[in-house]
C-alpha cells in the first residue's frame, strides 16, 4: 500500500550528508530524474529500477516542482519492473526444444552440453519476449527539516535496492536505519543519555552491532506495554515535537497480536497469539518459559482518533499502520492538483501524529527504565507475571 493509503507499513532512515538547503530542489531534481524508471515493456531486460512519481508509477520526470516536492517534504517512488519465467514453464519449452534438435540431427542419441545450453538462452529469450514484466511500487518521503526518510516497504531485499538507487542517485547522501537503539539516542531526555550509553550493549558502532546486541530495547519495551496494559496504567502525555500540542493526553495498550521467540537448542521458537485478549493468559506463561515479546500490535487513542501498528521489536519496523481515515473530497469546484496536495499533507500529519505519539511513549519508557525506577517496575513485573 502506498504511503497515502489509511494503511501503510514503514520504515524510516535518517538521511547523512552535506544537505545543500538552498539548492535541494536542483539537486532532487537532477538526481532523480538521472536515475528516473525506464519501460521495458518492449524488449527482453528481464529487470528495470529506478525512480517515478507518488502516486502515478507512469510518470519519471523530476522537472516540476509540483512532481515531487510539497513544501518540506520530497515525495517519490521506487519502481521495480521485473520479468520472471516460471521453472516449469522455461523446462517444458526447452524439452520441446531438445527433442526438435534431435529430431533433425539423428546422429544425436543427447543433446551436447554446449548445444544445450544455446538453447536453454533461446528459450529463456522467446519466452521473456512474450513476458509482461510485472511492476512493483514503493513509496518514500524524505522530510527536509528532520532528514528523516519513511520508506513503504519491510522487505529486506526492497530496502536494499532502495538504499543502492538511491546512494547511486545522491553519491554524496547516505541512509542510515532508525533503530531502536538510534531511536532511543533520538528521543531520551539529554540526562538519561549516560544512562543509555552505559546500557549500550554492542562493542562497536555498526549498526548491525548496535541492532543485534541491543534487543532489550525492544522485548522490554513491549512487556512494560503489556504490564501497563494488564495493570490499569495506559494514559500518557504527548513529550515529543510533532503535530500535536505537548501536555495532550493519550492512551496507548496492546490488543490483538503478539510474538514471542525464544532461542534453543533446536534453533528460534516462536509463538504467536492472536486474537482479543483478556488476561493474556498464554502470553504470561511464555513469558515465564523465557520467551521475549518480538513483536505486538499497540493501539493510541487521542480524543476520539485512533492509531494502530503492529511494532517489529528489533528493528523498530512498524507494519499494518493505520490512522484515522483520510476522506478525499469530490468537489468538483476544487481543482484536482489542489485536492491531491491537500491530502497528501493531511496524510503525513496523521502519520506524523502516530510516531509523536509513539515516540512520546518511547521515552516515558525510557526515562523508566534507564532511570532509578526501574528497580521497583521490573520487580512489580515480575510478581505480576508470577501472579497470571
Amino acid at each position: 500500500m502506498g504511503i497515502l493509503a489509511n494503511t501503510v507499513s514503514i520504515c524510516q532512515f535518517r538521511v547523512v550528508g552535506e544537505i545543500p538547503a538552498t539548492e535541494l530542489f536542483a539537486l532532487a531534481s537532477e538526481s532523480l530524474g538521472r536515475h528516473a524508471f525506464r519501460s521495458i515493456d518492449q524488449g527482453t531486460a528481464e529487470l528495470s529500477v529506478g525512480w517515478v512519481h507518488t502516486g502515478n508509477p507512469q510518470e519519471s520526470a523530476f522537472a516540476v516542482p509540483g512532481d515531487f516536492w510539497h513544501d518540506h517534504y520530497i515525495a517519490f517512488s521506487l519502481r521495480q519492473d521485473r520479468r520472471k519465467i516460471p521453472a516449469a514453464l522455461l523446462k517444458a519449452y526447452l524439452q520441446v526444444a531438445e527433442h526438435e534438435f534431435l529430431a533433425a540431427n539423428p546422429g544425436y542419441r543427447k543433446v551436447p552440453k554446449q548445444k544445450k545450453e544455446e538453447l536453454r538462452e533461446s528459450v529463456h529469450n522467446m519466452l521473456l519476449a512474450r513476458t509482461l514484466p510485472i511492476p512493483a511500487v514503493y513509496d518514500a518521503v524524505w522530510d527536509t527539516r528532520s532528514n528523516i526518510l519513511s520508506f513503504t516497504s519491510l522487505g529486506r531485499g526492497t530496502q536494499e535496492a532502495f538504499e543502492t538507487l538511491f546512494r547511486k542517485s545522491f553519491p554524496d547522501l547516505r541512509l542510515t536505519a532508525v533503530h531502536p537503539f538510534a531511536r532511543a539516542a533520538e528521543v531520551v531526555a539529554d540526562e538519561l543519555k549516560p544512562a543509555l550509553l552505559a546500557a549500550n550493549r554492542a562493542t562497536s558502532d555498526t549498526a548491525l552491532d548496535l541492532i543485534a546486541s541491543n534487543r532489550w530495547i525492544g522485548s522490554d519495551f513491549l512487556l512494560w506495554i503489556l504490564f501497563r496494559t494488564m495493570t490499569g496504567s495506559a494514559e500518557y502525555r504527548v513529550c515529543r515535537p510533532g503535530p500535536e500540542s505537548p501536555e495532550v493526553p493519550f492512551t496507548a495498550y496492546l490488543n490483538d497480536r503478539l510474538v514471542l521467540m525464544s532461542a534453543g537448542e533446536s534453533g528460534l521458537q516462536k509463538v504467536t497469539v492472536a486474537g482479543t485478549q483478556d488476561r493474556f493468559s498464554e502470553v504470561c506463561t511464555a513469558l515465564r518459559q523465557g520467551k521475549g515479546i518480538s513483536e505486538a500490535a499497540i493501539i493510541f487513542e487521542k480524543g476520539d482518533e485512533l492509531w494502530k501498528m503492529t511494532l517489529k521489536g528489533e528493528m523498530f519496523h512498524f507494519a499494518s499502520f493505520k490512522c484515522p481515515k483520510v476522506k478525499e473530497e469530490k468537489d468538483n469546484t476544487v481543482d484536482a492538483a489542489a485536492e491531491r496536495e491537500a491530502l497528501f499533507f493531511e496524510r503525513m500529519a496523521l502519520l506524523e501524529t502516530g510516531l509523536q505519539l509513539f515516540d512520546s511513549l518511547f521515552a516515558q519508557f525510557l526515562a523508566i527504565r534507564l532511570g532509578q525506577e526501574w528497580n521497583g517496575e521490573a520487580g512489580e513485573i515480575l510478581e505480576w507475571l508470577a501472579t497470571e
